[in-house]
């Protein structure tokens, strides 16, 4: 079960040439890679690509009717060494996944890929996560693409361009016998826009048929001595070709007068931003004509030193906007620039920040510093003050110590809060623990009210990153680890890293169902059916398998006093080696999105529907809220009674509360007060049920009368 389905969207796909194709990137791009004749595709989930894997699985179908095989890929790893069909058979193949830790974890595949080089084209999609939407460390994929010369496209951010970036891209992968990285930024997936479709293509040669017709070519395989020569075909042969390719191709593109004082280079993801600078300075319309040169890199990587230098000529200064951080591009043109002897000034991140998104405001002020220092005779009256873009700066009100911060935390009814709950409650006997994060929706527990964990060095590597840990007679290291990331490399390089070195820690497996951080997609003991996947793999089995003895499995996390008592167990056993914890609960979020359309249908049809709804008892609450520092629930909060007796706020739950029982089950675990009850909520009720309501309603409205005729009163006495 994926975060959102395309079932509906994939019918688009099938648009013939003369039709005009219309939806957001990661559509457009699926569109291109069957008009393309693509004869595999492969990949793995993470933003901002998720959807692109959940377009193509939910087109599975439709790809198979072209002969083309998709497959989700264990690992970027494996999405990238699937590539290794396009080495030998003329097969156009493609793989996406983020970057950049997707490329970290694929660069050994991609190195071996680029040096034996590909015979069809081979295209590897890449999410570029950077910037406020990411969620990873910030650094840039075009090092990997100098580091294994791997060209390298950066599109314009529209569905034309990037269409025509995957058409190039294969072309280019071919004409030079190298893979092509085509890069897309979080906007570039979720724009919106059309193009004219073109016939989808069966691919000339299917991966069956070259299963049948091997080949083998071993001067494409990484050993000595052709390894090698691979490095002197790179320099010799495929570089050539393929600068040949893009200067005759015209993949790069020039926009603006043909002579100006000052020109703009910028790669080709940053052109909407650069154009609404220019347009906020009076510098190009509408439309996008500029009246300052542009020389858009749609191709980062090789970078073509004919053309800029050609651009340069008759300029006297030119701004290089290059995103992020090192400055590669700008360095590059820097020595292109010297070694032609070339009195243009490059300016680039003296006006540019070095690091951080290029947002809206970035660029404006950017441009406009460049503009009004090297090119003021450009820009219209009304924009040249200096260092001041606008005309005036919004007022906007510092609201900082007015809107609490909120950092990000699970949902509401997550299945791992309680997990964490019961960690700090051993805590409280046991005293801390060095504690290991891995990457995944469990890493929100370093954040407040938790705050457990202190590191995360990879998907899968969070047993792993406590290894050196290990000394004996000391603390017990606590490390976790979530079933998308065990299957995606914590299997072999934590779970088996640790019986072969013998580790004495403790290692919780957070077991929610699915790869729950990146959408929601299944995994290999995803217990919901999979018509096309082989699923419901036991995670217990395979760590058993690796030679754990010490195994617990907790069936339902929920139940916060056997979470407890099964982590206090594993801290002080006498048992010696690696202690796993398989804590299994589905997650909350793939639950109501099943659950929730077949409840509302069922109300509607008039079938009988319990809802548990939980609430906070406000006689009993003491306003102490030690349940909501051992639970940090959404839908747990605070309410201020009209009682003149009562000044603290008492605990209180809101209505997004999806009744999994946690609050109830913490506070029982940490011997908290008895406020929290549960009520049923029961719709379409049976006849039995709405009298026995109406007698229960009757009964209490007279013990209320009663005892509001028992209360003292003070009568108004008349002088």
């Amino acid at each position: 079960m994926a975060e959102r389905s395309f079932a509906k969207e994939v019918e688009h796909l099938r648009l013939r040439a003369g039709e005009e194709f219309h939806g957001e990137g990661i559509l457009a791009i699926t569109k291109a890679l069957l008009q393309c004749g693509v004869g595999y595709v492969g990949g793995y989930q993470g933003a901002p690509i998720s959807h692109l894997m959940d377009v193509l699985s939910d087109a599975e179908e439709l790809l198979g009717e072209y002969g083309v095989r998709f497959e989700a890929s264990a690992s970027e790893a494996t999405a990238a060494a699937t590539l290794a069909a396009s080495v030998h058979y003329p097969i156009r193949g493609a793989v996406t996944f983020k970057s950049t830790v997707g490329l970290n974890v694929a660069s050994d595949a991609l190195a071996n890929l680029a040096s034996g080089g590909v015979t069809g084209g081979a295209l590897l999609i890449i999410g570029e996560d950077y910037g406020e939407g990411s969620s990873i460390m910030q650094e840039r994929s075009h090092a990997f693409a100098m580091k294994s010369q791997v060209w390298l496209l950066d599109p314009r951010p529209n569905l034309p361009s990037i269409v025509k970036a995957v058409e190039d891209g294969f072309e280019l992968s071919e004409a030079s016998n190298t893979p092509v990285m085509l890069q897309v930024r979080i906007r570039a997936c979720h724009v919106t826009g059309s193009f004219p479709a073109k016939d989808n293509k069966r691919p000339p040669m299917t991966v069956a048929e070259a299963q049948n017709a091997p080949r083998r070519d071993t001067q494409r395989v990484v050993l000595p001595p052709a390894s090698y020569q691979h490095e002197q075909e790179k320099i010799a042969k495929r570089w050539p070709a393929a600068e040949s390719f893009i200067r005759e191709r015209g993949l790069n593109e020039r926009f603006g007068p043909e002579k100006a004082p000052v020109g703009i280079v910028l790669q080709g993801g940053m052109y909407n931003g650069v154009i609404r600078a220019l347009q906020r300075l009076g510098l190009a319309d509408i439309h996008g004509e500029t009246s300052v040169p542009l020389y858009v890199l749609n191709v980062t990587y090789p970078l073509i030193e004919s053309e800029f230098l050609e651009f340069c000529e008759g300029k006297r200064s030119v701004l290089v906007v290059e995103e992020g951080q090192p400055d590669h591009i700008a360095q590059t043109f820097g020595a292109m620039l010297h070694k032609a002897g070339s009195s243009v000034k490059l300016a680039g991140k003296d006006f540019l920040p070095m690091a951080g998104e290029y947002t809206g405001r970035v660029m404006l002020e950017g441009i406009g510093k460049f503009l009004h220092a090297h090119g003021a005779e450009l820009l219209p009256d009304a924009a040249r003050a200096p260092n001041e873009p606008q005309s005036s700066k919004p007022d906007t009100p510092d609201l900082s110590g007015v809107v609490p911060p909120r950092p990000p935390g699970f949902c509401t009814g997550c299945p791992e809060r309680p997990i964490f709950a019961a960690t700090k409650l051993v805590e409280q006997e046991l005293g801390s623990h060095h504690i290991a994060g891995d990457i995944g929706c469990h890493l929100f527990a370093s954040l407040p009210p938790f705050e457990i964990g202190s590191s995360t060095m990879g998907y899968g590597l969070g047993p792993a990153s406590a290894s050196a840990f290990n000394a004996a007679g000391a603390k017990r290291t606590i490390s976790f680890i979530g079933d998308g990331g065990f299957w995606h490399n914590g299997l072999n390089s934590s779970i088996g890293n640790a019986v072969y070195n013998k580790a004495d820690g403790v290692i919780v497996v957070v077991d929610n169902n699915y790869s729950a951080a990146t959408g929601g997609q299944d995994i290999l003991s995803t217990r919901a059916p999979n018509a096309s996947r082989s699923t419901g793999h036991s995670i217990v089995d395979a760590v058993k398998g690796l030679g754990v003895k010490w195994v617990r499995h907790i069936d339902r996390t929920y139940d916060v006093p056997k979470m407890r008592d099964t982590l206090r167990e594993a801290l002080t056993t006498e048992t010696e080696g690696p202690k796993v914890i398989v804590a299994s609960s589905e997650c909350m979020l793939n639950r109501q999105r099943r659950e929730k359309p077949i409840a509302t249908k069922a109300i509607k049809l008039g079938e009988r529907v319990v809802r548990p709804r939980f609430g906070v008892d406000e006689d009993v609450c003491t306003g102490d809220h030690a349940c909501m520092r051992l639970s940090g629930c959404p839908s747990l909060t605070v309410k201020h009674l009209d009682d003149p007796l009562r000044d603290d706020p008492v605990a209180h739950i809101d209505e997004s509360c999806v009744g999994c029982g946690n609050c109830g089950e913490v506070a029982d675990a940490a011997v908290l007060c008895p406020s929290f009850y549960r009520a049923d909520v029961v719709h379409n009720p049976r006849g039995f049920e709405r009298w026995l309501s109406g007698f229960r309603s009757r009964i209490i409205a007279r013990l209320q009368a009663r005892r509001a005729r028992r209360r003292l009163t003070f009568d108004e006495v008349s002088a």
